[in-house]
C-alpha cells in the first residue's frame, strides 16, 4: 500500500502513541483545556503540551538561569535548561519502564522549573522575603502563572492552555496540597495555599487534595535523582569537597568501592563520571522495581485510582530513601551552604531586593510593557506584577537591570 494510503494513526493507537498501562494518563480522556480547541490530527494532547512548553518563552530563559552556580561561572556546570533537560530524560525513562505516558511524563519535567527566579533558589528565597507582605513567592505557583496567564503567545487565551493533567501535575509536585479534611499540607502549613494556585482553582478544579498522576510523580522524582547525581557532579568539578569527603555518605561510599574495584587507578574525572552514572542507574532501577510492587499491590484499574491512592505510587525504596537523604543532607552544608558560596548568595539575593524595592517605588523603571497598567492595580496586585517581571529575568538580565539602575552591581564572584 502507498504511504499515503495507509491508515493514520494505526487501528487503536492514539497519534504518536504507545501501548500504556491501564493506570497510564490517556489524551483521549483528558478532562481537557480551560479553553476548548480543536484536537490535533497529527498529535496527542500530551504531546501538544509539550511542544507549546519547548516552544514558550519561559522555557528559553532557562538557558541563563542559574541551577547553584551563576550562570557565568563556567560553561560545564548545570543551568535550569540542562537540568530539565535531564529530568525529562529520567522521566521517560520511568515512564516507558511502568507502562505510563512519555508524552505526559515529559512534558511535566520541561515545564517544572519554569517558575524558578534568577540566581537559583537565592533569588526565590530573596523574591519571597520581598512578597513576605503580598502572599510570598512560590515557584510552584508561579510556573502555574507563567502557564495561565502570563505567556502571551496565542491569540484565542493567556497562557498555554494546557491540560489539565498537566496543570494538575505541576501544582502537585511536591505532591497534595490538601488534606482530606481541606487544610493545606505541612509544605503550606504555615503560609497557606499560594494565591496563584487558589485563583486558578476558582476557574478549573485540579484536586488539590488528592496525589498527582503517576507520570507527575515519576516526573518528581526524576528531579530529585538528576538533582543528587548532578549536584555531586558539579561539586566535584568546583573543588567544593572530592571524593574523600562523599565517603561519609555510605551509599556513596559503596559506589566508589565498586569503582575501584573495577577500575583501579582511575583518574578523577571518569571516577566522577562513573560515580554519576551509577548515581542514576541505581535510583532509576529503584523506583521501577519499588513502582512495580506498589502497582501490584494496588492493582489501580485507572489513572484516578493512583491520585485515590491514598500514599506515592511511584516511590523509592525504603534503602534509597535513606541514600537520598543522606546525599541531600551531604549536599547542603558542603555545597549549598559552602563558605565559597555564600558570597556569592549575599551578592545574588542583595540584586534582587534592590530591583525589587526599586521598582516598589518606581515602577515606571520597568520597561514600558510592564510598567503599563500598574497606576490601576491595588498594592498587592502591583507587587505581584514587580514580582512577575523579576521572576522571568535571566542571571544577565537581572545583572544588566541592576546596573542601569545603580551605580554599583555585584560581580557575583
Amino acid at each position: 500500500m502507498p504511504q499515503s494510503q495507509r491508515p493514520f494513526p494505526p487501528s487503536g493507537l492514539e497519534p504518536g502513541e504507545r501501548w500504556r498501562a491501564p493506570y497510564a494518563c490517556r489524551s483521549s480522556l483528558s478532562r481537557g483545556r480551560l479553553v476548548g480547541e480543536p484536537v490535533s490530527a497529527t498529535r496527542g494532547e500530551f504531546q501538544r503540551d509539550r511542544d507549546r512548553i519547548i516552544h514558550s518563552t519561559a522555557f528559553r530563559r532557562l538557558k541563563h538561569k542559574t541551577q547553584v552556580f551563576v550562570s557565568h561561572e563556567g560553561d560545564h556546570y548545570r543551568t535550569r535548561l540542562t537540568h530539565t533537560i535531564e529530568v525529562a530524560q529520567i522521566a521517560r525513562a520511568l515512564a516507558r519502564a511502568l507502562g505510563l505516558d512519555e508524552d505526559l511524563a515529559e512534558a511535566l519535567a520541561l515545564a517544572h522549573d519554569l517558575g524558578h527566579t534568577p540566581f537559583g533558589h537565592t533569588g526565590e528565597d530573596a523574591l519571597d522575603e520581598c512578597m513576605a507582605s503580598f502572599g510570598g513567592f512560590d515557584h510552584n505557583a508561579q510556573t502555574l502563572r507563567i502557564v495561565t496567564r502570563l505567556e502571551r503567545r496565542y491569540a484565542d487565551f493567556d497562557g498555554l492552555n494546557l491540560s489539565w493533567e498537566t496543570l494538575e501535575g505541576l501544582v502537585k509536585h511536591n505532591g497534595p496540597l490538601l488534606d482530606r479534611e481541606g487544610h493545606p499540607t505541612e509544605r503550606y502549613a504555615r503560609t497557606g495555599i499560594p494565591a496563584a494556585i487558589v485563583e486558578y482553582q476558582h476557574r478549573q478544579d485540579l484536586w488539590l487534595d488528592s496525589y498527582a498522576s503517576a507520570e507527575a510523580q515519576a516526573a518528581a522524582l526524576a528531579d530529585d535523582i538528576a538533582y543528587n547525581a548532578h549536584d555531586i557532579d558539579d561539586g566535584l568539578r568546583a573543588g567544593l569537597f572530592g571524593h574523600a569527603e562523599l565517603r561519609s555518605v555510605p551509599f556513596l561510599a559503596g559506589l566508589l568501592d565498586e569503582i575501584g574495584r573495577l577500575h583501579p587507578g582511575l583518574e578523577k574525572p571518569r571516577l566522577t563520571n562513573e560515580l554519576v552514572r551509577r548515581i542514576i542507574t541505581r535510583f532509576v532501577e529503584d523506583v521501577i522495581a519499588e513502582s512495580q510492587a506498589r502497582l501490584a499491590a494496588l492493582a489501580p484499574a485507572d489513572a484516578d485510582a493512583i491520585r485515590r491512592a491514598g500514599q506515592p505510587v511511584i516511590a523509592f525504596s525504603e534503602a534509597i530513601e535513606a541514600a537520598d537523604r543522606d546525599i541531600k543532607g551531604f549536599l547542603y552544608p558542603n555545597m549549598y551552604r559552602h563558605p565559597r558560596i555564600a558570597p556569592i548568595r549575599a551578592q545574588a539575593a542583595r540584586v534582587v531586593t534592590e530591583l525589587f524595592g526599586r521598582f516598589s517605588v518606581d515602577p515606571a523603571a520597568m520597561p514600558e510593557e510592564w510598567a503599563a497598567g500598574c497606576d490601576g492595580l491595588d498594592e498587592p496586585r502591583g507587587m505581584r506584577r514587580i514580582a512577575d517581571y523579576i521572576a522571568g529575568m535571566t542571571d544577565w538580565y537581572a545583572l544588566d537591570e541592576h546596573r542601569r539602575l545603580f551605580d554599583v552591581t555585584p560581580s557575583l564572584r
